[in-house]
């Protein structure tokens, strides 16, 4: 009985953290949330309607930028591409960046809701469906909301907001872009840089938090496998590149089984294998499309290089002349691993926990999927960043899904369907008590 008494006791320490009330701050943020739901609802349901793809956000930026302008913020568009800045200075502190991302997918939307996208784009020449089958347009209401939110409560703090909407994060080219146009030199540079993305397992009403690596590196690597073709009734006569391209597939697998640590997260996926024209024609090529993740830049280096290695090994194994050994390459479209800051995580972590509830925020596991977010915290001198996870699922079809192990649809799934309104409410009140937290830094 002491020991229960002790342990009650030694709890009770922690509670008052947990169990304070809201200050008045984020209480008026609530009521703000309560008040203004019915326009961000309806800002969502446009954007879910209206998506625009990859760099094509035209529409979308410029929407963007009239909602800032209309709280209040200095904004300048066609940046980095059709991204957008908002700054709203308000007297001596912390510079805080917010960022959303605009750009949606190339999918055909089956949600079957009333505001569902029918929406057809051109990209490479051809006729594509769009939607936002990742919560871009979640993002982009929260990000409204919160802008909204800080800059009716200018009252109530010091210092300057940057808030950005980016492009092209689909295609990992927005943000980059952005910090090559000079988002840091012509801009006030951050203190401290904040984001958000919508979680598919997490229900509406809750957050996420990971301190440390969040997100993995993303790689797209292409490879031709060459041969010398010939007829398929003379296979002896040719140096087979169907053969050859199954032969590297399998011999890849290894790359993560056999040469990474057990203890470091690595992915080597061939998504895509295309080779042959006819079933009596060995041709002279096969193409394989891969993807690569990884949270370590020193696994990602030696990844590629392996990738390299097994692929001229098994074609000098095959007989495969050097100047046919198979053709490698890096897409361009790299993204970094997303790494939070852990000083920062655990502070906003604990702010959520304030406003929204302990039970309302989940530590959550890293995710092998990319974000090019991390673009941000890679400058010199670092800035400490943090992406937290926003739920978006529907909590009864969340416990449905718990009880009778049915798959929930994942991200850029073409039934993806976020709550909204639990979603956005939570969203505006856990990124605006972030960023009013950070505020109080100086």
């Amino acid at each position: 009985m002491k020991k229960v008494l002790l342990f009650l006791l030694c709890a009770g320490m922690f509670l008052p953290v947990f169990s304070q009330k809201m200050d008045g701050t984020n209480a008026k943020v609530k009521a703000f949330v309560d008040k203004s739901y019915a326009s961000w609802y309806e800002l969502y349901t446009y954007l879910h309607a209206n998506p625009e793809i990859s760099f094509q956000e035209k529409k979308t930026m410029a929407k963007m930028g009239a909602l800032l302008r209309e709280a209040g913020f200095e904004v300048t568009e066609n940046f980095g591409g059709y991204g957008v800045v908002g700054v709203l200075r308000n007297g001596k502190g912390p510079t805080i960046m917010v960022r959303t991302d605009l750009d949606a997918l190339p999918v055909k939307e089956e949600t079957g809701l009333p505001y569902a996208s029918k929406v057809i784009m051109q990209e490479d020449g051809r006729d594509v469906s769009a939607m936002h089958a990742c919560g871009h347009d979640l993002h982009m209401t929260v990000f409204t909301g919160t802008a909204q939110a800080l800059a009716m409560l200018k009252p109530e703090w010091k210092g300057t907001l940057v808030f950005i909407g980016q492009p092209a994060e689909e295609r990992s080219g927005g943000a980059i872009a952005m910090l090559r146009q000079g988002l840091y030199e012509k801009f006030p540079r951050p203190d401290y840089v904040v984001g958000l993305h919508d979680h598919a397992a997490i229900p509406a009403g809750k957050v996420g938090y990971t301190e440390g690596p969040m997100m993995a590196s993303v790689d797209a690597v292409d490879i031709t496998v060459r041969g010398i073709g010939g007829h398929g009734a003379m296979p002896h006569t040719t140096k087979d590149p169907i053969v050859l391209a199954s032969q590297i597939v399998l011999a890849l697998q290894t790359i993560v089984s056999r040469e990474t640590s057990p203890f470091q997260p690595c992915v080597v996926t061939v998504g895509s294998i295309h080779g042959g024209s006819a079933y009596n024609i060995i041709g002279n090529e096969v193409k394989l499309q891969l993807t690569l993740r990884s949270f370590d830049d020193s696994v990602r280096v030696h990844t590629i290089a392996a990738i390299k290695r097994i692929c001229n090994g098994t074609a000098q194994a095959a007989g495969i002349p050097e100047e046919l050994y198979p053709v490698i390459k890096i897409r361009d479209q790299y993204t970094p691993s997303n790494i939070n800051d852990v000083a920062l995580t655990k502070r906003l972590a604990g702010a959520f926990r304030q406003v929204l509830g302990t039970d309302n925020v989940v530590n959550t596991p890293p995710s092998t999927v990319g974000e090019d977010f991390a673009r941000f915290a890679r400058v010199e001198p670092k800035i400490p960043t943090c992406m937290f996870w926003l739920g978006a699922v529907d909590p009864k079809k969340f416990e449905e899904s718990m009880k009778t192990g049915k798959q929930l649809p994942s991200l850029h799934s073409s039934t993806f369907a976020p709550l909204p309104e639990p979603a956005i409410k939570t969203g505006v009140q856990a990124m605006s008590s972030a960023v009013l937290d950070l505020l109080k830094s100086k």
